[in-house]
């Protein structure tokens, strides 16, 4: 369905409001005015005076949430548009219910400047979903110096990381906590002991040995994310654990969180609803990194996500192209695409009892947009209208030539799947519907 630009003023009525922040789950409307949020209230807006030129939109008891932020993207531009761009990517999002997307370094240049940092900004001028992006943690991701991070910040920079590659040097893991916060940057720790993890194309265990693949072991996150937190709680800096995937680690980091360490953590979609059995026989769309784990990994990720050690679904969309996935699959590369499958993923935790649909939407919003400290999160007056209207009943299948992203490297292709984002507005101005009003 085509999308349009909102008038200035609308009013989303008939909804099911859900705000963690403000702990409000009521039928209600909101009012938008110039891209602001004017008015949320429960109830019918009987009384309310309302501008002539309103737009009315009935939501038909849908729920409307804060627009959903992706802490934890790859958009590939600059340098491997083949797979993803920021336009493409902020399609993506948006068509999945996001209406913010925070994009890692791992660009090619590296974001490791302001150069790359001001490009990237301007490439999203415009775009569906409002892009943050991070800066690298070292120059050239390589581990040896700290980027800039004063120019970054100035330029545009939300946070600092070298995913895709671990930080392996201490001391200057250490030095990142304490001038990122001195800039007002988050850390984001990509948690791999890559002595332990290198060549490895799977999760290490008896699937991996059946395959005649070299495994992964899950202690080589789980080392890696008990020295964050070590040097967390040593610095008194935060840190936040990327795509977390191990019983280990959630257990490390609930024992840290109750010390008192300042550690935020996330996991992503494909590891609470996927095993290393998902890799079939040699399903590269499967292979990602960290890698698909166990069962009792599953069972330890999703009961992190109910007590709320794991503050943060994000969706590691990592788009990659047949050049790089159709391969050996020791050779293909690493990720899967998720913006447009995380809500429905998402949803079944809800369906399963696990989290209460306000804890969903802070999960995937309101938590994300205080991590990062960005505004969001929140159904209020004077936040930016960014919303998302989502039926949870909705069912469909998941179908490769209707993605807005360039890639299809996706283990859920052809998947049955239930609830979906029906309309995202961002800053006021539709950039995704799926239904008529």
């Amino acid at each position: 369905m085509s999308v349009d630009n909102l008038e200035s003023v609308i009013l989303l009525e008939n909804a099911r409001l859900l705000d963690p922040a403000g702990g409000l789950d009521a039928l209600g409307y909101v009012l938008v005015r110039d891209g602001i949020i004017a008015a949320v209230a429960a109830g019918r807006p009987e009384g309310v005076e309302l501008p002539a030129e309103l737009r009315r939109l009935d939501a038909g008891g849908r729920w409307l949430t804060p627009g959903l932020i992706d802490l934890h993207v790859h958009l590939r531009e600059p340098g491997d548009e083949h797979k993803e761009t920021v336009v493409s990517g902020a399609a993506a999002a948006a068509a999945g219910g996001f209406t913010a997307v925070v994009c890692m370094p791992n660009t090619r240049p590296f974001n490791d400047c302001a150069a790359v940092t001001l490009q990237i900004l301007a490439a999203a001028a415009g775009a569906a979903a409002r892009v943050y992006p991070v800066g690298s943690i070292s120059v050239g991701l390589q581990g040896e110096t700290l980027a800039p991070f004063g120019e970054m910040r100035r330029a545009g920079v939300r946070a600092v990381s070298d995913d895709g590659r671990p930080v392996v040097n201490s001391q200057l893991m250490r030095r990142a906590l304490e001038y990122a916060g001195d800039h007002d940057l988050l850390v984001i720790s990509h948690a791999e002991e890559e002595s332990l993890s290198r060549n490895g194309a799977m999760n290490e265990g008896a699937t991996a040995t059946r395959l005649g693949l070299r495994g992964i072991p899950a202690v080589a996150e789980e080392i890696m994310v008990h020295r964050e937190l070590a040097l967390a709680e040593y610095t008194g800096r935060p840190v936040h654990i990327a795509h977390v995937s191990t019983a280990g680690s959630v257990d490390l980091i609930r024992r840290a969180k109750a010390r008192g360490v300042k550690a935020t953590a996330e996991t992503a979609p494909h590891y609470f609803t996927l095993t290393e059995e998902a890799v079939g026989l040699y399903d590269t769309r499967a292979k990602m990194n960290p890698p698909l784990r166990t069962a009792a990994d599953v069972a330890a990720i999703r009961e992190a996500l109910a007590d709320g050690t794991l503050e943060v679904i994000a969706t590691d969309h990592a788009p990659h192209s047949d050049l790089e996935k159709d391969l050996e699959f020791e050779l293909a590369a690493n990720g899967i695409i998720g913006l447009e499958s995380a809500l429905p993923l998402s949803l079944a935790l809800v369906r399963d009892g696990l989290l209460t649909p306000l804890q969903l939407v802070a999960r995937l919003s309101t938590n994300p947009a205080r991590i990062l400290g960005v505004p969001g999160g929140r159904l209020a007056v004077g936040e930016p209208a960014d919303l998302t209207l989502i039926d949870p009943d909705y069912k469909f299948t998941f179908r490769a030539d209707e993605l807005k992203s360039r890639s299809r490297n996706s283990p859920f292709i052809d998947w049955e799947m239930q609830g979906k984002a029906m309309l995202t507005i961002m800053d006021g101005r539709i950039t995704h519907q799926e239904i008529s009003f």
